[in-house]
């Protein structure tokens, strides 16, 4: 790969994660004390991009996979997104951000798997070369985050302001990225997409025990993707009253999950190859309640370390859980349906299961939420509750041997 290509894809993969790291795990605050809206409508607009995961899949499978140039397609989608971002910044009713969150979150949802398609076929050995491509949108979400926390604006507009002008920008270097031509042919079938061929693997009980418990997991998941940056705000709001919020610098802190999601990639296929995936996802699911349970129990004047451990326990959670769960569905799928059984996985994880998670966690935040004050112990526990049904039910019924082969570090 040409030394212009690999920095015009890096670029465009930080790029990428650039613009959903600005909004993202920041829109609950901005909702919640800029629209005012509740815990159940901030939840619905987390769900919205849920919807939209589930639809990416056809958009790309009938549309952008067959007429059209995928480089293209990710430049006229990120147009339209900036476009509609800026109608987001013009808002100040929650009912009507939904709405249009819902029409931004189509035209972003689809563009996550074109960047990863764009690069992969500028490769000449995707294997090798993808990772060292991938990791600068990890390094973005860290970058952005940091951005947000230093700035002080994550409860402010400007934090689609800063995803409008990154979504700007990579809109128009899309079209000077390496030529993706349409590769399928022939009519594109509803079973192709959600990966039909791959149902075979629920006759292996392990994998539907597995595929069971990665829904269940992306319940808790959806409360930490939309409760965890408020639920410090108000932790440290109510510790120091005295200060002033910008001075928390929450997002900086929260940024510390992402760099904990490196290191425990790094440590992902030693332990694969040592453990097997049923010790590596026991030990995913454990991590998911020991952070709830800290976000619950900790406090910034006398506990401060519970935060920062739930925070830096995110590594373990995703990594150990979701990645090691990828593998796991690689090694299950052969060759022939291994596209198609993680198109299965995708769909009833970030689409299914967060969808139902978003919802969960907006309700259960209204439920402990009186007076304009939420208990958060009590918000925490439901998730920690739902992560331990989910490692009890693995822990039963999940009896796959041990994996005898190391998944690649490169």
């Amino acid at each position: 790969m040409k030394s212009i290509t690999r920095i015009q894809l890096a670029l465009m993969m930080f790029m990428q994660f650039f613009v959903w790291g600005s909004w993202y795990g920041q829109m609950s605050k901005y909702m919640t004390d800029q629209l005012h809206a509740t815990g159940e409508q901030v939840g619905s607009a987390y769900a919205a991009f849920s919807i939209a995961m589930i639809a990416a899949p056809f958009f790309v499978g009938m549309l952008a996979d067959r007429f059209f140039e995928a480089q293209k397609v990710l430049g006229v989608l990120n147009l339209a997104g900036a476009a509609l971002l800026y109608v987001l910044t013009t808002i100040t009713d929650a009912n009507t951000f939904y709405w249009v969150m819902l029409a931004y979150c189509l035209t972003f949802a689809p563009t996550i798997a074109l960047t990863s398609s764009i690069a992969m076929r500028a490769m000449s050995n995707p294997e090798k070369e993808f990772p060292a491509i991938r990791v600068f949108g990890t390094v973005a979400w860290i970058a952005v985050t940091n951005l947000v926390g230093y700035l002080g604006v994550g409860d402010n507009v400007m934090i689609f302001q800063i995803a409008m002008l990154s979504a700007l920008f990579l809109g128009l270097m899309s079209f000077f990225l390496p030529k993706t031509s349409p590769t399928a042919t022939g009519p594109s079938t509803f079973g192709q997409i959600v990966g039909k061929d791959a149902f075979v693997l629920f006759k292996d009980r392990s994998f539907l025990i597995f595929f069971i418990s990665s829904v269940l997991i992306c319940i808790p998941l959806s409360f930490y993707y939309a409760w965890a940056n408020p639920s410090l705000t108000d932790g440290y709001k109510l510790a120091f009253p005295d200060a002033d919020p910008k001075t928390f610098r929450i997002e900086n802190i929260m940024s510390l999950g992402q760099v904990s999601e490196v290191l425990f990639m790094l440590l992902l296929p030693f332990a694969f190859g040592k453990f097997g995936v049923k010790k590596i996802l026991i030990v995913g699911l454990l991590a998911w309640i020991l952070r709830f349970v800290f976000f619950g129990y900790g406090d910034p004047a006398s506990s401060q370390w519970m935060l920062y451990a739930a925070i830096l326990l995110h590594g373990v959670c995703y990594d150990f859980f979701f990645v090691s769960g990828m593998i796991y569905t690689d090694q299950k799928a052969g060759e022939k349906i291994k596209s198609q059984a993680q198109a299965l996985i995708s769909l009833a994880t970030y689409g299914i299961g967060m969808y139902i998670g978003s919802i969960v966690s907006g309700k259960v935040k209204d439920q402990y939420t009186a007076g304009g004050v939420t208990d958060w112990l009590h918000v925490w526990l439901v998730p920690a509750g739902i992560a331990a049904v989910s490692l009890v039910f693995l822990m039963l019924f999940f009896k796959d041997k041990k994996s005898t082969s190391t998944p690649s570090t490169t």
